[in-house]
């Protein structure tokens, strides 16, 4: 048995479909339109999972940002030796501010990487649909 083609994985599909001559079916147009809609997915799939990662690094830089800072922030009490003054409850805060917008830069960055992810899937319908528009024009 031959091994499958990675570069064309319709092969074989192809090739069995076409010992079935039906009338007014392209099989040719029908393969390369789910060719396409396979490409489509997977391009969806890989602006995902580069919009995932990038969360994740950026979520890493944040905590070791955040965390470094609550560090400082500590060593600088404890060396003193004094209670926590009305100046460093304002590093805290600011630390927190700081977070907060932090995690909006992160809810913007989710949002653009699934707009970006929708945007490749709804081109793909959109072919879809003129590419059964010609088939249907076709057979007129």
């Amino acid at each position: 048995m031959e091994q499958p083609n990675p570069a064309n994985p319709f092969g074989d599909v192809f090739k069995l479909l076409e010992q079935f001559k039906l009338p007014g079916f392209d099989v040719p147009a029908i393969m390369e339109a789910r060719r396409k809609d396979v490409e489509a997915l997977v391009t969806a799939n890989q602006t995902a999972l580069q919009g995932m990662q990038s969360l994740a690094q950026k979520q890493a830089e944040m905590l070791r940002s955040t965390l470094g800072e609550l560090q400082s922030l500590a060593t600088k009490v404890s060396a003193a030796g004094a209670t926590p003054s009305a100046q460093t409850a304002e590093l805290v805060q600011q630390s927190l501010h700081k977070a907060l917008a932090d995690m909006q830069q992160l809810a913007q960055a989710a949002y653009k990487s699934q707009a970006e992810s929708y945007a490749v899937i709804a081109k793909r319908v959109e072919e879809n649909v003129e590419e059964l528009k010609t088939l249907l024009q076709q057979k007129k």
